[in-house]
């Protein structure tokens, strides 16, 4: 089993006393010190803005910037020129979704979307039904937190003209066969448009975007070990050359008088302003440390993880868990009948446990289940079994605490 806790430096102070056991990378990994000291060096040695500068310190940043995209791109095997920096994987959907979508629907055209979504998937959609009258159309999830699929076919009709759907999800770690969802939309009609909101796949897993048969791709930073403040928008550039400007100033233009503004082309056209240039130097350093370990080595390492969390659980009574199918990333959900959530996450917090609690920014999801949240552990690369000991020791303490 891999060792990487060292190469992260926050691991070296403790929580509340106690040895720091961080179950919390679904809502944000933590950073490598390569991913510091990369971040760290260009602001200190060269730092200057980008693209325009002629003297020496602003064509090195340059470099590294447009080399970071370059890197994303080879990671994910797609075109350099199709990958657009945005702030995080809820920009990288808004901008979808007022430059394509808004520009190519009309009142009473749909789009499908799923139960499990997280709320950056649904509530752009649902704003957009307000602007244009389109009509959001919903995948149930099944008892298992597998989507319906045979329901999601039904839902396919002449109007259908986006699928929109989370990879992994980000509260109960189901992973979506998006290849064959993807594949069902563009057999009923090859025009229907298909995003994925890969943020929790990118980071236990190897992704190639280019075999997915989708035709935007979002993630965030933050969940891939890099820094907050910067996120993708992979697009087809079939469509970003024909998608206007999500938003207009600085970097995106080519000529600008009072009568006219023209636009460069993607993917500088989605890039208005100074962008996050050190974000995307630190991104780009946490691909060349992904890299360097191997996505299938840090895929193997969570499954082990995980199998032995969920062999240690089945220990303690009371417990009940979504997300049940075979089908999972290292998350791990659950309610106790002998504990609130929020009492339970309080407690581990006292061990110096870091759980997620609450729904996770999927409240329709929790509906469904009929509960208010879950307990959420979930894993990154830098954890170990002993991680997993502290855990349900933790968890044991809060059984007898509160039972």
């Amino acid at each position: 089993m891999m060792d990487l806790r060292k190469d992260f430096p926050i691991f070296q102070n403790s929580m509340n006393g106690k040895r720091f056991t961080y179950l919390d990378t679904g809502a944000s990994a933590q950073k490598p010190q390569k991913v510091i000291d990369s971040m760290n060096q260009a602001i200190v040695n060269n730092y200057s803005n980008i693209h325009r500068g002629l003297y020496n310190f602003s064509q090195l940043i340059t470099e590294q910037y447009e080399a970071a995209r370059s890197k994303i791109a080879d990671f994910f095997a797609v075109n350099e020129k199709e990958i657009i920096f945005t702030r995080n994987a809820t920009e990288s959907i808004n901008l979808v979704a007022q430059s394509w979508v808004r520009n190519n629907l009309s009142q009473g055209d749909e789009i499908i979307i799923t139960q499990m979504e997280h709320h950056a998937n649904i509530v752009p959609w649902q704003i957009l039904r307000e602007q244009i009258g389109i009509v959001l159309k919903i995948i149930p999830v099944l008892d298992n937190g597998e989507l319906d699929l045979d329901s999601y076919k039904n839902l396919l009709s002449d109007k259908t003209k986006l699928v929109s759907i989370v990879h992994i999800s980000n509260s109960i770690g189901i992973v979506n066969d998006v290849r064959n969802i993807s594949k069902i939309a563009k057999k009923f009609n090859p025009e229907i448009k298909v995003i994925i909101d890969g943020s929790q796949a990118v980071v236990h897993n190897v992704i190639n975007i280019s075999d997915m048969g989708c035709d935007f791709y979002v993630f965030s930073g933050h969940k891939l070990y890099g820094p907050t403040g910067i996120g993708i928008l992979w697009g087809k550039y079939s469509l970003l050359e024909n998608m206007p400007p999500y938003q207009g100033g600085g970097d995106m233009i080519e000529t600008v008088t009072f009568e006219k503004t023209t636009f460069q082309k993607p993917p500088a056209r989605f890039e208005a302003g100074t962008s996050a240039i050190i974000e995307a130097i630190g991104l780009g350093a946490a691909i060349d440390y992904l890299k360097s370990i191997g996505m299938s080595n840090i895929s193997a390492h969570e499954k082990e993880l995980y199998n032995y969390a969920m062999d240690s659980l089945s220990n303690i009574d009371g417990l009940k868990f979504y997300g049940t199918s075979e089908n999972k990333a290292a998350i791990i959900s659950f309610c106790a009948d002998w504990g609130h959530i929020s009492d339970i996450a309080m407690i581990l917090d006292q061990c110096g446990v870091a759980v997620r609690t609450g729904h996770h920014c999927c409240m329709p999801l929790m509906e469904k289940f009929g509960i208010e949240g879950t307990v959420r552990a979930s894993f990154g690369c830098y954890n170990n079994k002993e991680d997993v000991d502290i855990f349900i020791k933790s968890l044991e303490k809060a059984k007898d605490m509160l039972s």
